[in-house]
């Protein structure tokens, strides 16, 4: 059976755009790179950017302004920006994948309770020195812990019989419930340079990015990302709902308790280093979704890029808006998020869930 080349035609150019708005966030996401690094207390331009960074490679070839220019580059802004896009590409990837798993376009690391549980976590080891591990990666640790453990706590929901996964959206709201209450509690009884710390950590912040912050990252990033673009065919047969996969022969239980263990791992690996940082993982695939159709095979890496954009565009903004003040990245998701979102629901796109 031949295909109608007139169809052929119109899928190419249905997906020659979706690609050209793949590479389009790309491009983007450069262009505000290059510009976020010239950015700050010692302004440098654009070919004084990229001379900086390739004098570390080609030092024969390239000068740099000088030693203040590097230090600034390469162990403050190119970490800093570095950080926030792998964060963004995290969260929102991370966030992209619960929704078609969990049927619930309110779905993600924030609201399933994983950023309240590092949270928690890290409020522990910064008031009571309680926790695991210990030295410079001592509070990393601890709400690296803690939001593996909530993820594990809602993943062992999925295990019950009769648990929905509207069910598990809700068990994570109750868990953010319970660990937020448990935080404030500790706040209560600890001295104001605790409160000072966890506060600044509650609400996110790239601040104390480092190249050893992005090693830690990297294989867990490595191994989850790639799984999780590999598994958008599996997310598409479980949009048609379970009874319909199963006799597609999916495996819906299994590829539920798998894309959701890596989910929550690359959320883990993120926030423990970054602090909570909300809207990120549920407004940047509702984006994507609205331009790309509910295609996942487009949706998930274009959500990632959104999200890579939108947190980045954030710490710019959070960097210049009241200079010096840096105003914490966590608030400013919250300011550019909370319109989308309100954005999001008045425009009612339920047809991409369907």
């Amino acid at each position: 059976m031949e295909t109608d080349p007139h169809i052929l035609t119109q899928y190419r150019r249905h997906v020659g755009r979706k690609r050209l708005f793949v590479f389009s966030l790309m491009a983007a996401i450069g262009l505000l790179g290059t510009f976020s690094i010239t950015r700050g207390p010692l302004t440098l331009s654009i070919p004084e950017v990229y001379a900086t960074l390739l004098n570390r490679f080609f030092p024969d070839y390239f000068s740099t302004p000088g030693e203040l220019a590097i230090r600034a580059i390469w162990y403050m802004r190119l970490p800093r920006l570095l950080m926030g896009l792998a964060a963004g590409f995290n969260l929102a990837i991370a966030g992209a994948v619960m929704q078609p798993v969990l049927r619930n376009p309110l779905a993600s690391p924030f609201t399933l309770g994983i950023s309240a549980g590092a949270g928690f976590g890290a409020a522990l080891a910064i008031i009571f020195g309680k926790g695991l591990g210990g030295g410079v990666f001592f509070v990393v640790i601890n709400a690296f812990v803690f939001s593996l453990l909530t993820a594990m706590l809602i993943l062992g929901m999925s295990r019950y019989k009769g648990a929905t996964p509207g069910n598990m959206v809700l068990a994570g709201i109750a868990l953010s419930y319970l660990f937020g209450a448990g935080t404030t509690v500790m706040q209560y009884f600890a001295d104001s340079w605790a409160v000072t710390e966890v506060v600044f950590w509650m609400v996110g912040s790239l601040g104390k990015s480092t190249w050893s912050s992005l090693r830690f990252m990297l294989p867990v990033m490595l191994l989850c990302i790639p799984y999780l673009l590999l598994k958008t065919r599996d997310l598409n047969v479980m949009n048609t709902g379970d009874d319909v996969a199963v006799s597609l022969g999916a495996n819906v239980r299994r590829a539920r308790l798998l894309i959701l263990m890596a989910a929550s791992i690359l959320t883990a690996i993120t926030i423990c280093f970054t602090g909570a940082i909300g809207f990120i993982g549920l407004v940047a695939p509702h984006m994507a979704r609205m331009i790309l159709g509910g295609d996942n095979r487009f949706v998930v890496p274009a959500a990632g890029l959104v999200g890579a954009l939108l947190l980045s565009a954030s710490d710019l903004l959070a960097m210049n808006i009241i200079p010096p003040t840096v105003i914490p990245i966590g608030i400013m998701t919250a300011f550019m998020g909370v319109p989308l979102f309100l954005y999001l629901i008045m425009k009612n796109r339920s047809e991409l869930w369907r």
